[in-house]
């Protein structure tokens, strides 16, 4: 009597145990191929992923099909009714060669895709899935005054986008260097590091616009989704709201609940509010003095036109807040800023915007870089593409002495605004401030193939030379170009001459400013001032230093009342009274500095070297050399090199505690 065959026997019999092995490596090589060659082909992913599926589906049904029926000389039979005892001495190895050659090709196919497309392949495959850049739209409208529409259009789809935490977006800054169509979508986008681009034309004719839009895959040039739609003017906030949620859904983007309440929030009923922002928006990049006193113009419009306006009151304060920071700034100024900021928090508490423009005020009007932190922290959990959030995130944290984060935050920022050359400069001002010389050059490099004709990036990358001790490799970078009139590089101009001890240069260069230019900032002034009085007590003129003495004092007095501090024109100051053996007020301006910059670790450091070189000109060296031991050791103090070139150390240059410092590797 013939027992009943196990179970697993039965398995063996019937080849399912073969089958599976084989299935296994050709699902392999299957899946192989789709991974490795379909993207050096530019096949689509969902091609790729649609082979995965089916070979995953096609297991079981190929085991099911192995129990149930053989494969004979004869042609595919029931398993039943195949003769066990013929199949016994029938049975065949050749599976075992498919075997091993579906491996072989496997593994082949495998190290081919791993390193023969690597290179090919890799500046592709390394581009996120879920990333676009929305390029400038195209003004078709026949009025062309009407091209800010497009501008602001474009701004309005960024601000939904940049609120998707599942999406990398691009910021506007670095965009806005393209035209609406361009030919080289590819190149355009390897170099944004995004795999999608969104192209776009408005045409506007009174209150009817028309926008249309197209969802491009730059890698393999496809596209992905278009639509065109023509609505009121108070309406396009729900084609931005829709083309925003449509986008979302074609990158596979996850949105949350709060994403979708704000992406759909409508800031205004008001047509003409909407259209007076829309205007104030499209001047948002610019760096002239006039747009920004237009940017603010149009925001007041808009918020006189809605009083209920969150956005415009947020962008409102934005500009106020910018304009805080020019030399023309004043307490009325900050006032308007705050009041700016603080109705659009009331107005949205929940908006990103309201959140920034309240943490900015916060920093830059307040100097409360703890209340701004926690601002600036919530509007980027609601942007987190926002590149200008980001930046502001990372100068705060570096303020706190958490230099680390802020490199992380900083080059986050450059993800998603990598044409932004402001936030390449901020990164290797800190790598400087590390004294980590060789990732400042190459971080101001990458500003310079941005902006390859910009005095202040130019000088900033000489300020590193002058740190290094190399007044030659600065002077190359410096030398060819006149001295200039903006603030920065004139400040890095002067170090230059200071440390070559060209005084009769620097009093021919300052000797030309017209102090009595009313349209001259007081602080600009006042730095003038003290460096020709400095200048002249240096060459030992001491009577053509007198006549600035008074109006030094008086300046800094009148400037401190208002609150317009710049902290470096205090390492002027210092000096200048130094040299005139005023004691009393040397000790005044270092308390009021350090005790200005007390809470900014940043900035202190700076601060205490510039205390240091008052006491050294003094010929104070006690005093001196706590303040520049703590400057030297750490983030963003001075350097050894500085200490062997500076002029403000002579007196004291052969002290041995001096010499120490001085001559200590860096």
């Amino acid at each position: 009597m013939n027992e009943k065959p196990s179970f697993f026997a039965e398995l063996k019999r019937r080849n399912v145990y073969k089958v599976a092995v084989a299935y296994a490596i050709v699902g392999w090589l299957l899946v192989q191929v789709a991974t490795q060659v379909f993207p050096f082909l530019e096949i689509p992913n969902w091609v790729v992923r649609l082979v995965i599926v089916l070979v995953a589906i096609g297991f079981p049904i190929a085991l099911i099909i192995a129990w149930a029926f053989e494969l004979t000389p004869q042609g595919i039979k029931r398993t039943e009714d195949v003769d066990l005892v013929s199949q016994t001495r029938t049975k065949s190895h050749a599976w075992i060669y498919v075997v091993i050659v579906g491996a072989l090709l496997s593994v082949g196919l495998f190290m081919l895709g791993r390193y023969g497309f690597r290179e090919k392949v890799s500046s592709s495959s390394e581009l996120p899935a879920k990333s676009i850049a929305v390029l400038p739209f195209e003004s078709l409208s026949e009025d062309k005054s009407n091209a800010y529409f497009a501008d602001g259009i474009q701004d309005e789809i960024l601000a939904r986008l940049s609120k998707i935490a599942d999406l990398k977006v691009i910021s506007r800054t670095s965009t806005q260097k393209y035209k609406s169509a361009p030919n080289d979508l590819r190149e355009i986008a390897q170099r944004l590091g995004v795999a999608n681009i969104l192209e776009g034309s408005v045409q506007k004719a009174n209150d009817q616009v028309r926008v249309t839009v197209q969802l491009i895959n730059a890698l393999n040039d496809s596209h992905l989704w278009a639509e065109t739609y023509d609505r009121k003017l108070i309406d396009v906030f729900a084609a931005e709201s829709d083309i925003a949620q449509k986008i979302a859904v074609s990158l596979e983007a996850k949105l949350t609940g709060r994403e979708k309440e704000e992406i759909q929030f409508a800031g205004t009923k008001n047509p003409q509010a909407y259209d007076a922002l829309l205007r104030a928006l499209a001047l948002r990049n610019s760096s002239s003095r006039v747009d920004l006193e237009k940017q603010i113009e149009f925001s007041r419009r808009a918020v006189e036109l809605d009083p209920n306006y969150a956005d415009a009151w947020a962008n409102l304060a934005l500009t106020e807040i910018y304009k805080s920071q020019t030399p023309w700034t004043s307490e009325e100024q900050k006032e308007r800023a705050r009041t700016a900021a603080e109705t659009a928090l009331r107005l949205a508490p929940n908006s990103a915007n309201a959140h920034k423009a309240m943490g900015l005020f916060y920093r830059y009007c307040l100097k409360d870089d703890r209340a701004a932190l926690a601002e600036l922290e919530t509007a980027r959990e609601r942007a987190p593409n926002d590149g200008g959030v980001l930046e502001a995130v990372g100068l705060l944290e570096r303020a706190q002495g958490r230099v680390q984060d802020a490199l992380a935050t900083l080059k986050k920022a450059a993800e998603v605004d990598p044409l932004n050359a402001e936030i390449w400069i901020v990164l290797s001002l800190t790598y400087a401030g590390l004294r980590q010389f060789d990732e400042a050059h190459l971080m101001v490099d990458r500003a310079l193939a941005i902006t390859p004709d910009d005095i202040d990036t130019l000088a900033g990358k000489a300020s590193f030379y002058q740190a290094q001790g190399d007044l030659d490799a600065a002077w190359r970078l410096l030398g060819s170009h006149p001295f200039p009139r903006t603030e920065w590089a004139g400040l890095i101009y002067y170090q230059q001459y200071y440390l070559q001890r060209d005084y009769d240069k620097l009093i021919a260069e300052l000797g030309v400013y017209d102090l009595a230019d009313k349209n001259l900032p007081p602080v600009i002034v006042l730095w003038v001032q003290a460096t020709l009085g400095n200048l002249y007590l240096l060459k030992g003129q001491a009577e053509l230093a007198a006549p600035y003495v008074e109006k030094v004092r008086r300046a800094i007095k009148e400037l401190q009342a208002q609150n317009i501090v710049l902290p470096e024109v205090y390492r002027i100051l210092i000096e200048f009274a130094a040299r005139l053996r005023d004691r009393d007020q040397v000790e005044d301006e270092i308390a009021f500095i350090l005790a200005y910059t007390r809470d900014n670790h940043w900035i202190l450091p700076s601060s205490e070297y510039d205390a240091a070189r008052g006491y050294a000109v003094l010929g104070d060296l006690e005093k001196a050399l706590p303040l520049l031991q703590d400057s030297l050791s750490k983030p963003n103090g001075t350097t050894a090199a500085t200490l062997r070139l500076d002029p403000a150390w002579d007196g004291v240059r052969n002290d041995s505690r001096f010499q120490k410092l001085a001559n200590a590797k860096p």
